[in-house]
């Protein structure tokens, strides 16, 4: 190879990898088709690429979900702080996330995004039909015997409720918790930095994937993945129109209208960003300037909402799994249904820092109720474009539990949030005035 070559290859290497993740997928799955469409059932020799991504993923699920959950849990002690606000703020989130994803679920069974695909099962995997297990065994079978068991066989919900007992047990016994929770913090740190990594191997396994399937299948299993789209943005719009104008004027005897102004700048930069913690910045500006919440409360609710509040991405997984049963010609049961509700809310609270949470968090749903992995690959091409709407549900929902918490508290300034933006500003202006007068006077 010649050095014109090789320099002209480097350079080559260097834009690509200066190119963001999302579009290096999306990339990937445009290449993969295309591959798929030329070269036919010939581009099914490149399908091991994208197992082996499949493979790695699978590999991370279990350490990744039991360190992040005890991290998740125990951050919340943060002394003072918890008490009657730290529970408001856990029950609420919980609550909405659940009800986020349930209305996913019913989206997804509506439209039936993945209805007609009748992809053949991975091989492995029975398509018999499951014997249903009652109310009670189902309840039952929630707690692990052997929770070093239900780590090494990979029964997620078994895990996670085993890591949230934990962390409560590291967070109740003090300062005695304190290093094991370094180490985990310290394990937790590792699992992102390693999920960090398999997420840039990601265009290359949905390279392979899309064009196995392409190849094998032809471009029409293709045209579903816009029903997908459609899904989750009216899921969306239903979860924030709907469901929070409902909780901020039936609870809280709150102007829905004047929230949704007062936070038109968070959602702007929430859906450009597709970043809840790098939206922070612009929803505290919000709910002190525009919403009148008190510092003392959207300082600690923020924060933790940023932290386990996953709204919009427990909606997304509610679509995108019935997306997949739906393509594979897999029937769901009601208890497959109440496992998706429950696996998505409480992997919530340990998931939502992590890169790439939601095709992380969709391989933990999916692999809770026995569903092919292989549908990841199906939703990563199209992850950009519905990542975007499902941040605008989860700071939208940050902001909600922050204003109906800091009314409830009596520390939500009526005059203003009922206030236009304009005088919203001028008063969280005048207020900073009386608060450096305030500190002025007390030093003297």
């Amino acid at each position: 190879m010649s050095k014109q070559t090789s320099s002209a290859l480097g350079r080559v290497w260097s834009y690509w990898m200066s190119v963001p993740l999302w579009l290096q997928i999306l990339v990937g799955m445009i290449l993969g088709i295309t591959v798929g469409v030329v070269f036919g059932e010939q581009a099914t020799v490149l399908k091991p690429i994208g197992t082996l991504f499949v493979n790695i993923i699978k590999m991370l699920i279990v350490p990744l979900v039991f360190c992040s959950l005890i991290v998740g849990v125990t951050s919340m002690e943060d002394t003072a702080k918890m008490g009657r606000i730290g529970f408001k703020s856990f029950a609420f989130y919980l609550c909405t996330t659940a009800i986020a994803i349930s209305i996913g679920l019913v989206v997804g069974y509506v439209i039936q995004p993945g209805a007609g695909l009748n992809l053949p099962l991975p091989s492995g995997m029975s398509d018999v039909v499951k014997e249903v297990p009652s109310v009670m065994q189902t309840l039952l079978d929630i707690v692990p015997t052997n929770p070093i068991a239900a780590l090494a066989n990979g029964q997620i919900l078994q895990v996670i409720v085993f890591a949230v007992a934990l962390g409560i047990a590291l967070v109740l016994i003090g300062d005695h918790g304190k290093p094991a929770i370094k180490v985990f913090e310290s394990l937790a740190e590792a699992m992102y930095k390693l999920t960090d990594m398999v997420m840039k191997l990601a265009p290359y396994g949905v390279f392979g994937l899309m064009a196995w399937v392409a190849g094998e299948y032809g471009i029409e299993m293709l045209l579903p993945l816009l029903k997908v789209i459609v899904a989750v943005y009216i899921g969306c719009i239903i979860h924030v129109l709907g469901f929070y104008s409902i909780v901020l004027s039936v609870f809280s005897k709150l102007n829905p209208l004047h929230f949704f102004k007062g936070i038109s700048n968070a959602i702007a930069v929430a859906f450009t960003t597709s970043s809840s913690a790098g939206t922070l910045p612009a929803s505290m500006k919000c709910a002190s300037e525009y919403l009148g919440v008190n510092k003392k409360i959207s300082s600690f609710v923020l924060p933790l909402g940023t932290t386990i509040n996953m709204d919009g991405t427990a909606l997304y997984q509610g679509v995108t799994a019935l997306f997949v049963a739906q393509a594979f010609g897999i029937d769901l049961t009601w208890v497959d249904y109440l496992t998706i509700i429950l696996t998505a809310t409480l992997a919530s609270i340990g998931t939502a820092g992590v890169p790439g949470a939601g095709l992380v968090m969709l391989t933990l749903v999916l692999s809770t109720v026995g569903l092919p992995l292989e549908g990841v690959a199906l939703i990563a091409g199209i992850d950009r474009i519905l990542d975007m709407a499902r941040t605008v549900v989860n700071v939208s929902g940050d902001l909600v539990a922050t204003t109906v918490i800091a009314k409830s508290e009596h520390e939500l300034d009526m005059e203003h949030y009922n206030a236009d933006m304009v005088q919203s500003a001028v008063l969280a202006e005048q207020n900073i005035i009386l608060e450096n007068t305030a500190a002025k006077t007390v030093k003297s």
